[in-house]
């Protein structure tokens, strides 16, 4: 694997780590947060399938050896849904310069 590259807990896709979502264990704690922090970390792809397969196989909670709040998963499927929902497109207003015959 090459060095910036990390696997799905759930489907084992590789990829670099900039494609996942990164869980951590907090060291010396069994706190657990997204994205910042040093300690053990679980890396999960943003995909509902990945993201469902994950809850329901506790993938992040072995993966991480601690026990996953009931708190993190609402969070999770927020942040899916916010990166799936469709983004305005930006739509040029009509140019009123029409072509002149002559």
């Amino acid at each position: 694997m090459p060095p910036n590259d990390r696997r799905c807990v759930s489907c084992r896709r590789v990829a670099p780590k900039s494609d996942f979502w990164r869980v951590v264990r907090l060291a010396k704690t069994t706190t657990v947060c997204l994205d910042k922090g040093m300690g053990r970390s679980a890396y999960l792809c943003p995909d509902a399938g990945c993201l469902r397969l994950a809850q329901r196989k506790n993938r992040l909670g072995r993966a991480l050896k601690v026990p996953i709040p009931d708190s993190l998963w609402p969070l999770l499927w927020q942040r899916l849904d916010a990166s799936t929902s469709p983004t305005p497109l930006a739509v040029e207003p009509p140019s009123h310069n029409l072509p002149t015959l002559g």
